[in-house]
C-alpha cells in the first residue's frame, strides 16, 4: 500500500517511522485530558517509550501487509494519525481508527483523510468493507461516517474497555465498495 496519501495541498497521510513517537507522545501527553475523554489508549500512554512501542508495531505490520498506520500531516507537521487495524484480507474488510489533535478540529480534515484512506483501501487492497466503530456520544467522530455515507449497523454492546472495570458501548458504521461506486 502507498506510503504516502495526499489529500490536498497542505494535508498529507505518510506511514510512520521511528522519529514519529516523540511528536505523537508530546501531543498526547499536551492533550491528555481531551484526546482521554474518547481514546482509552491516552491513560496507558505514560513515556515516550509507550509511543515507540505502538509505532514500532505499526512499522511490523505495515512489512507484513496487516494493517496500515498514518500521521495525518498538516504542512509536514504530525497533527492525528488514522489507520486500519483487525485488517481481513481473506474477507477483505478492514476497520478505521482516527484521532487529531483539538486544536486542528472542525476544520473537516479528519473527514478528508478518512475519505481518502477508504479510496486508497478500496483501490490499491481491493478491500470490500470498511468499518468504524465510535464511541457513543462521541458525536464528533460520529459525524464523521454519516458525512461520508456510511450505514449504521448497530451497536456493540460493551465494545470499548475504558479502563477502571467500565466499557463502553459503540455505534458500527460500514461502507462497502458498492456503496463507493453508486
Amino acid at each position: 500500500m502507498k506510503r504516502t496519501i495526499p489529500i490536498d495541498i497542505n494535508i498529507t497521510l505518510k506511514a510512520l517511522v521511528e522519529s514519529d513517537a516523540i511528536r505523537m507522545f508530546n501531543i498526547i501527553n499536551k492533550e491528555r485530558e481531551y484526546l482521554g475523554e474518547w481514546l482509552p489508549f491516552v491513560q496507558f500512554t505514560k513515556k515516550v517509550d509507550d509511543s515507540k512501542g505502538f509505532v514500532e508495531m505499526a512499522m511490523l505490520s505495515r512489512k507484513l501487509k496487516k494493517d496500515y498506520v498514518y500521521k495525518i500531516c498538516l504542512n509536514d507537521r504530525m497533527i492525528g494519525l488514522i489507520g486500519t487495524k483487525e485488517t481481513d484480507m481473506i474477507n477483505r474488510n478492514t476497520e478505521i481508527g482516527y484521532w487529531l489533535s483539538e486544536e486542528y478540529q472542525n476544520q473537516g480534515i479528519m473527514t478528508k483523510s478518512v475519505s481518502a484512506l477508504i479510496k486508497t483501501l478500496f483501490d490499491d487492497l481491493n478491500i470490500e468493507r470498511v468499518q468504524i466503530c465510535c464511541a457513543i456520544g462521541n458525536e464528533k467522530s460520529i459525524n464523521i461516517p454519516k458525512r461520508l455515507g456510511f450505514k449504521l449497523e448497530g451497536t456493540k454492546r460493551n465494545g470499548e474497555w475504558i479502563g477502571n472495570y467500565q466499557f463502553r458501548d459503540l455505534l458500527v458504521f460500514s461502507k462497502l465498495k458498492s456503496d463507493e461506486e453508486q
